[in-house]
């Protein structure tokens, strides 16, 4: 049976990542140095003191304004922390104390983070994916025993395979279709999980795409020139890919 403290403290640190984060997707677009200065209000510029910066309860506590100026958080802050929590406390009820937990989370968190910028700014920072590519492909390789030619074709038909479909569509439609922050996100995946997860996460991430993209295009009453980032479909299908990829190499694709 697993001990409730270490479910408390996976759950605490989990949502601890999760404030960081937020720091990086508010920081990193904006060319801000993530370390300083330390944490404070974007409206009235008061530091954030410790006791209200506690993940989530802070937030619940203080009804989602800053305590000095009454300014409005957004509530991406909480829910950055509570996403992040539960990675960090499903990973750990699912694979214990290892590799495999560790660094799944920490390909989940740069998940996180890459979607919420991506989202709100339409840019995937290279200060993640790039040393995302190498970081994770040789996790994957030294400590989660992929073998490294899966990892390194990965990153070949990864980036390759996205680069040729935003070339496709640029040639025939004369704009861009596919960011290169999307090529390296793509990248960075296949190191991670294997080329054979692509089949997936391409699959998933068409299909997340196509369903939202048709719903905004209805919504805006047929108007198609507007921009769906495709990094937070890469993102969820990546994820995805951790709990249920196994299942569908095995039973639709290899069956």
């Amino acid at each position: 049976m697993i001990n409730i403290y270490f479910i408390i403290f996976f759950t605490a640190l989990g949502a601890i990542v999760g404030s960081f984060l937020n720091v990086c997707i508010y920081r990193i677009p904006a060319g801000k140095s993530i370390v300083r200065p330390s944490s404070h209000c974007p409206g009235c510029k008061h530091p954030i003191r410790f006791y209200d910066n506690i993940p989530i309860l802070s937030y619940l506590i203080l009804g989602g304004k800053c305590r000095h100026c009454k300014a409005k958080i957004s509530i991406q802050y909480p829910i950055v922390e509570l996403l992040t929590a539960l990675a960090a406390l499903i990973f750990f009820l699912r694979y214990g104390m290892s590799w495999t937990c560790l660094f799944y989370f920490l390909f989940t968190a740069a998940l996180i983070a890459i979607t919420f910028i991506d989202l709100e700014h339409q840019i995937i920072p290279d200060v993640i994916t790039l040393p995302g590519i190498p970081f994770f492909a040789l996790a994957a390789i030294f400590l989660l025993k992929l073998p490294y030619l899966e990892s390194v074709l990965g990153i070949v038909i990864g980036g390759g395979v996205l680069f040729l479909v935003g070339f496709g569509y640029e040639l025939i439609k004369k704009r861009e279709g596919m960011g290169g922050g999307d090529i390296k996100l793509f990248a960075m995946i296949g190191g991670f999980l294997g080329w054979k997860s692509l089949i997936f996460v391409l699959l998933v991430s068409s299909f997340l795409g196509a369903i939202i993209g048709i719903s905004v295009i209805i919504y805006k009453k047929g108007d198609m020139k507007y921009a769906i980032p495709f990094g937070p479909f890469l993102s969820i299908a990546a994820i995805s890919y951790l709990f249920w990829g196994d299942d569908f190499m095995r039973y639709v694709i290899l069956r």
